[in-house]
């Protein structure tokens, strides 16, 4: 017979879990049933909520924060897909014994030229005043990061030598596991036992900081701390004209035991996220109610569309429609000793999944 919804249950360790009544433990259909650790994304949640079904999959999806997803999932793939790093993720594949294959769906995309601080008071005012200095950072292995020194170096023109590297917490001590391989030799980067990139910032220890998560004195009200782009939104959307690279953050992991036992779910679970996503746009584009709470969120949807996406596919998924983006990271990951071999996009995607399956038919 057919499953019936009962109820989806938000419960206070952000787990969703969709309970559903059947004479069997599996349909007539014969759904797999797997499991899903992600953060909380518009995009995504029709996933979530199962307005959106893989189909011949179940799902039960674990909603929590990205850095206790990505955490587990690396130690142990506690679940069947995840959000996860995508430095830290082709990090792992270019050691060729990953425990997972990766699709091409982005939850997360940012640019991180406003994740550059410095003192209020200090000698730096622009990028090219960074030579020479002392940087702090929380990981060298980070995605945000990584964009950050490919920036300076391909764009601003310092290399990495240039600059003297710490590596530490942004407002504590510690942030993920520790970066497995090293940069590459001339590069000075030394480990920090204890105290904060931020205290170290306003004291005077380091010059910049760069970070995705915005120091904590910063958002208090402490003065001292600045970003070196007040006006980022300008020279971000400059560095995408310049470049056509627009950040990818996360990616989307299946767990390879899972994946090889069924190398058909790659595909389910893409046209998944794809059909999710395209449902995010349409309550985006809404001009009857206000689905999103931003005013004139449609105006600002249609600039970013003719600006990044013109032909028309609103935040793609998929290798082509990213290729630009994915093999300049690829570049930076390399370059800076991230991993340990020049990946290629067809290096970390599951062959199944690379494009949306539109672009497929002819």
């Amino acid at each position: 017979m057919f499953k019936t919804l009962l109820q989806v249950r938000f419960r206070p360790a952000h787990a969703i879990k969709t309970h559903r009544v059947t004479d069997n433990k599996e349909d007539e259909m014969g759904d797999i049933h797997l499991t899903m650790g992600m953060n909380d994304y518009d995009h995504v949640r029709d996933m979530f909520t199962e307005a959106v079904k893989p189909k011949g999959i179940e799902l039960t999806s674990l909603v929590m924060e990205v850095e206790e997803t990505f955490k587990r999932f690396l130690a142990d793939q506690e679940w069947d897909v995840s959000e996860i790093s995508f430095a830290m993720s082709c990090q792992a594949i270019s050691r060729g014994d990953a425990p997972f294959v990766l699709i091409p769906v982005f939850p997360s995309r940012l640019f991180r030229l406003s994740g550059v601080y410095i003192r209020s008071d200090g000698s730096i005012t622009k990028p090219e005043d960074l030579r020479g200095k002392k940087v702090g950072l929380p990981q060298w292995a980070q995605t945000a990061t990584t964009y950050a020194r490919g920036w300076l170096t391909e764009t601003v023109g310092i290399p990495l030598t240039e600059i003297d590297w710490y590596q530490l917490g942004p407002n504590s001590a510690g942030r993920l596991d520790n970066t497995a391989e090293q940069p590459p030799e001339g590069v000075s980067l030394t480990d920090l036992p204890d105290g904060s990139l931020a205290d170290m910032l306003v004291d005077g220890t380091i010059d910049a900081l760069i970070t995705a998560d915005p120091p904590r004195r910063m958002l208090a009200g402490d003065t001292a701390i600045t970003r070196l782009y007040s006006e980022f939104e300008g020279v971000e959307r400059e560095y995408f004209k310049q470049t056509g690279i627009f950040p990818i953050m996360h990616t989307v992991a299946l767990k390879r035991s899972t994946y090889e036992a069924n190398p058909w779910i790659a595909r389910n679970i893409f046209n998944a996220f794809e059909e999710a996503k395209n449902n995010s746009v349409r309550r985006m584009r809404d001009m009857n109610v206000s689905q999103i709470g931003l005013p004139w969120i449609q105006q600002y949807i249609e600039r970013t569309a003719t600006e990044f996406f013109p032909d028309g596919d609103y935040w793609p998924y998929g290798v082509e429609r990213n290729r630009t983006t994915i093999e300049a990271f690829l570049r930076f990951c390399h370059d800076q000793g991230v991993t340990a071999r020049h990946l290629t996009p067809e290096d970390i995607f599951a062959k199944e999944a690379m494009e949306p399956f539109h672009q497929l038919r002819v």
